[in-house]
């Protein structure tokens, strides 16, 4: 639980700090939310906030808003950490706005990582929220469908906040140098072009970007006179490597290999050569796309280009082999082959398809005339029976039933006419009328 000293310095705070906006007027981005008209912000003027969840990347102003409602809404704030606040402190805590609540006073609880909080943890906060003692607003960069315990999450509004655009982020950084919350009070010669390179280097992320160009601009040319002149040398050294957002355990982690996924699907290689190198980019194990990309080459694209499959295995132990960032070229050439390889899922829809199948009808026999039958009981009771040795054929086929009665004249696999499966549809076709006509 966050308490502030009296005696905390303002002009020691990092310039995000300094420059939290203290209004809705001066908060920056999330149109979609907050532009004139917009629910949420026609919920905050009218003072009707209930117990909502933001849910959205680093830096877009989930704090900030949290701070805004309370002070909007003339409420008691009360900044909880999952690292520190064990359920005791909630406890505690919630008996006190209940209190509170009793003479008229409003409590907002702000749950920062909210999904870092356990089950017995959020558990916690649930009769307050039912009560009405609170006012919960969590924050959490993860999806909230799977890190908030489902019965807190049925009673909070959920709203979804976005990384901040390029523009935004370069009328943050112009109100961060001129405003004397920032660098207002000195003299800062940056110039646009400058400013824009820091808010693409951002990526979405206010924080990132603000303390970017705090760190620039300590790192300035400091004039005789005062003045700061930002060189590119400086911003090239501030700036040695961006900040990739990706967290390999989380929602952008499954969205990028998704993302990755779809673009070959779509046999789009350039954008799945764009989204390999996120994740590589970001620190993900080459493995775990090799695997994926193994995946696809059986799910997406089969027997139209059996040399797929053969593809990713081969990229697989090339990575197994020689590790990162050796291997991203090799991953590079399984994922255009996969994105040009002529496309079906006619192997993926004939499991799915049996798979229905083999669970209604699990306790279907299997024909007596295909089972094994190494001992003397068995051939007694028929197993066997009737079997017929393909191999001792003409055409290596026999018109024998291998599947159970109740599934007779099931078609699981149904070719395509894509790549080389147009050659398996074919010889398909032929075996299916040599059995009819025998």
């Amino acid at each position: 639980m966050e308490q502030r000293s009296l005696f905390e310095n303002e002009e020691n705070q990092p310039l995000a700090s300094r420059l939290r906006p203290r209004n809705l007027d001066e908060f920056v981005g999330q149109t979609h939310l907050i532009g004139e008209g917009k629910i949420l912000r026609k919920l905050i003027e009218e003072d009707k906030i209930s117990s909502l969840i933001f849910w959205g990347p680093p830096g877009v102003g989930k704090t900030t808003l949290a701070s805004i409602i309370a002070n909007k809404t003339h409420s008691a704030f009360i900044n909880f950490s999952a690292v520190t606040s064990g359920i005791k402190e909630i406890k505690t805590v919630m008996m006190q706005a209940e209190e509170a609540r009793k003479i008229g006073q409003k409590t907002i609880v702000f749950v920062d990582e909210i999904h870092r909080f356990n089950k017995a943890q959020q558990d916690a906060f649930l009769p307050f929220v039912e009560k009405g003692s609170i006012i919960l607003i969590g924050a959490t960069t993860e999806n909230p469908s799977f890190e908030v315990n489902g019965a807190l999450l049925s009673r909070c509004k959920v709203f979804v906040l976005q990384g901040l655009k390029t523009e935004d982020l370069i009328m943050l950084l112009k109100r961060a140098v001129a405003d004397e919350r920032g660098f207002g009070t000195q003299k800062v010669n940056i110039t646009d072009e400058q400013l824009e390179i820091i808010a693409k280097f951002a990526n979405g992320d206010a924080r990132n970007a603000l303390a970017t160009l705090e760190m620039i601009v300590l790192n300035g040319n400091v004039g005789s006179d005062g003045e700061i002149t930002v060189t590119d040398e400086t911003m090239e050294q501030c700036i040695s490597k961006k900040s990739l957002l990706y967290d390999k355990n989380g929602e952008e982690h499954y969205n990028i290999i998704s993302a990755l996924h779809k673009s070959m699907r779509n046999s789009d290689p350039d954008a799945a050569v764009y989204w390999l190198a996120r994740m590589l980019e970001a620190g993900e194990d080459p493995l775990y796309v090799a695997r994926r990309v193994t995946r696809f080459a059986s799910e997406d694209v089969g027997l139209a280009d059996p040399h797929a499959l053969e593809i990713a295995v081969a990229a697989y132990q090339a990575c197994h082999f020689i590790g990162m960032p050796e291997c991203s070229v090799h991953l590079t050439e399984a994922v255009i082959y996969m994105s040009l390889a002529p496309k079906s899922n006619a192997l993926y829809m004939a499991y799915e398809n049996a798979k229905r199948d083999a669970i209604k009808e699990l306790a279907e026999p299997v024909p007596l005339v295909i089972r094994n039958a190494p001992t003397k009981l068995m051939k007694e009771l028929n197993y066997g029976k009737g079997y017929q040795y393909a191999h001792d054929t003409q055409e290596k086929l026999t018109n024998m039933q291998c599947l159970p009665d109740s599934l007779l004249g099931k078609e699981y696999y149904c070719p395509t006419e894509q790549g080389l499966e147009s050659k398996y549809k074919a010889k398909l076709e032929q075996i299916k009328n040599w059995k009819k006509s025998h």
